[in-house]
């Protein structure tokens, strides 16, 4: 197994949510219009789209900035999203009675979503 070493962990903060009660897919499609914009922006971008996916999202990308200013002292203001990834979870099967005796499969697919945040401002002291 190769670990990938992170970029710089100083000026990152994340997030992590498990066992989130919807497909991967349904996800991904909210993630991938998010990847690399501002937080701000990220935050009316989430509360402006239709779909269920967003709410749990929307409290990921809220909790990250949260760790950000209160463990590491950043200004939320200059937050981008620099990681957001989407991996399948378990899937919980649940039986379900039919007629004459039968039983029918249900699936609840579960994910898993973790966000990441850079602080740009402490690239712009630097240059």
């Amino acid at each position: 197994m190769i670990k990938k070493r992170k970029k710089n962990p100083y000026t990152e903060a994340s997030a992590l949510g498990q066992h989130i009660s919807m497909s991967a897919y349904k996800a991904r499609r909210i993630i991938d219009q998010i990847r690399g914009r501002s937080y701000e922006e990220t935050l009316m971008i989430l509360e402006l789209m239709p779909y269920r996916a967003c709410y749990p999202i929307f409290k990921l990308v809220y909790s990250a900035a949260a760790n950000a200013s209160h463990n590491m002292g950043f200004n939320e203001a200059s937050l981008v999203i620099r990681k957001a990834e989407v991996n399948e979870g378990p899937t919980v099967k649940k039986f379900k009675p039919r007629a004459r005796g039968r039983s029918y499969l249900i699936k609840r697919p579960t994910c898993h979503i973790s966000i990441v945040l850079e602080d740009i401002s402490l690239y712009e002291e630097y240059e």
